[in-house]
Order: structure tokens, then C-alpha cells, then sequence
């Protein structure tokens, strides 16, 4: 009579690292799988910039021009001529400066419009991601990055061209409004590329908002330069609520949340309301942008 012989089985305890009953594979959190996806989705991006680096280099050219050509254009003007500034090349710089990182933000959609033309953009939303937000977490952290090196040459390159150093406070007060302003017109920029059909659509509106918010700022003159009716409007424009501190920051080494940066028609602007108004209007568009986003990846 045949007998059945019954295979050993291994030890598992054995098996397990250190002889506990937990998982082979550790478990991930949705918070790390998050970061995760942002990096190689950030990493992705650069891989990009560095493959066709003409952009970063144009975007590093450009604002230079700007202040050497304009700088020279009104060098001879009168002293005093635009408020307390030792020269035209240092009221220049603040306009220069946010007008710059305005430039990249707005740019910010066109990458994910054109992934969403060439159909790659499709395979992003039906892979297993944990949150479709790290595609636009990741457009936000490089165009920030390349804003923050903008500003930079920006600020070395007033200081060459005798705009002065605003100190340290003062830097971290610069780079804190164009934080603020940067993620504000990302969010917005990022929102257009899911709004509209194409990326020609995308470059109109860029090219259409470009400009008149330039002018209708002041980035290159300043209010008392303006009739009546330009002053509201560029009392209204939020870039002038980023210029202006940043150019009383140059000015004034003894700022505060306190001081007078803008005397607009409705009455005088101070830098914590100046910083309070970049806030609201970077949740107003993050908030207005989210419901969009979230029908966009539904």
C-alpha cells in the first residue's frame, strides 16, 4: 500500500526579515508615493530645459536688455524725477524683476498644453497616480525654480549697474512677493491650458495680457507719471502691488509692514496690505483654478 509523503514546509518565520509576521514589501503613504510622483514628474521638466536650454538662456538674457537699454534710455533724466531713486536703473529693477517672473509664470501652461496635444498628457491621467496634482505641483516647482534664478541675475545685475542691495530682509522679502505672485499666475496659466482647445489659443492670451499689464503697472513709470483714469487701473493691476514694495525695499533700508509704498488713488497702500493683497489674489486663483483642475482630471 502506497503511502503519501507530504513535502516540508519551509519556516516563514525564518523566511521573514527579522522573524516578524509584517510584509516583505513596506508599505508607502499616499504622502510619499505624492512627492514621489512630483519629483519625477519636476525631474522630467529639467530633463527638458536641459536637453533645449534656449529658454533658459533667453530668459536670462531678456531682463538684462531690459535694464541696460532702458536704464541708458532715461539715464539723463532729472534727479528725483521717480521718487526716491538714485537712478532710473534702480526704479527699473523692481518692474524688471516682477515683470519677469510674471513672463515665466504665464508661460507655465504651455509645457502641459503641448503634452496634452501630443497625447502624453493622456497617459499621465490614466496611469496609476495617487494624486493627478503632481502634475500641476510639478509645472509650479519648476517654474518657481527658474523664476528664483531670474530673479537673481536680476538683483546681481541692478547691484552692477548701481541699483544697490536691499540686505538680507530685504531679500527674503523679494523672494517671498515673487513667491506669491508666481504661484498665483502659475495656478492661472495652468488652468488656461485645461480651459481652452489648443496651444494657439493659449499663446493669444499671452501675448494679449502680456503687455498691457506691463504698461498698466508701474513697472516703468510711476503713478504721478499717469493720467487719472491709468492710475486706477494700475492701482488695480496686481503686478503694482509686487513692484512696489520691492522698489521701497531699495530705497528704504529702514522698511516696514507700515510704510506708505503706494499712494493710490483711493488712499496709501502699506507693504503688510500690499502683501495682503498678493495673498488673496493667490487664493482667489488657486481656489478658482482647483474646481477646474479637478473636471479636467475627472
Amino acid at each position: 500500500m502506497s503511502q503519501t509523503v507530504t513535502p516540508p514546509q519551509p519556516n516563514l518565520e525564518r523566511l521573514r526579515p527579522n522573524g516578524g509576521a509584517a510584509a516583505i514589501a513596506p508599505a508607502s503613504s499616499p504622502l510619499s508615493d505624492f512627492l514621489q510622483e512630483t519629483t519625477a514628474l519636476t525631474k522630467r521638466l529639467f530633463i527638458q530645459l536641459q536637453r533645449r536650454p534656449t529658454t533658459l538662456i533667453a530668459g536670462l538674457i531678456q531682463p538684462v536688455m531690459w535694464l541696460v537699454l532702458f536704464g541708458a534710455l532715461f539715464q539723463n533724466v532729472p534727479p528725483g524725477l521717480f521718487g526716491g531713486s538714485a537712478n532710473y536703473g534702480q526704479f527699473l529693477g523692481a518692474g524688471v524683476m516682477v515683470f519677469t517672473a510674471f513672463g515665466g509664470a504665464l508661460n507655465a501652461g504651455l509645457p502641459v498644453m503641448f503634452d496634452r496635444e501630443f497625447g502624453f498628457l493622456n497617459r499621465l491621467l490614466v496611469a496609476p497616480l495617487v494624486s493627478r496634482f503632481s502634475i500641476v505641483a510639478a509645472s509650479a516647482i519648476f517654474i518657481t525654480t527658474l523664476s528664483v534664478l531670474q530673479t537673481a541675475v536680476i538683483i546681481a545685475m541692478s547691484a552692477f549697474l548701481g541699483a544697490g542691495f536691499p540686505g538680507v530682509g530685504g531679500l527674503a522679502l523679494v523672494a517671498a512677493i515673487i513667491l506669491l505672485l508666481v504661484v498665483a499666475v502659475t495656478a492661472i496659466s495652468l488652468g488656461l491650458a485645461f480651459a481652452l482647445p489648443g496651444h494657439i489659443e493659449l499663446i493669444a492670451v499671452i501675448f494679449v495680457t502680456n503687455l498691457p499689464l506691463l504698461f498698466a503697472s508701474t513697472a516703468l513709470a510711476p503713478l504721478s507719471f499717469m493720467p487719472r483714469w491709468l492710475q486706477w487701473v494700475a492701482s488695480l493691476n496686481p503686478l503694482s502691488y509686487a513692484i512696489e514694495p520691492i522698489r521701497y525695499v531699495y530705497n528704504h533700508a529702514d522698511w516696514s509692514l507700515g510704510s506708505v509704498v503706494m499712494n493710490a488713488p483711493f488712499g496709501d497702500v502699506t507693504m503688510g496690505g500690499a502683501l495682503l493683497v498678493l495673498a488673496g489674489f493667490g487664493v482667489v486663483a488657486l481656489l478658482g483654478v482647483r474646481s477646474l483642475l479637478s473636471r479636467s482630471f475627472a
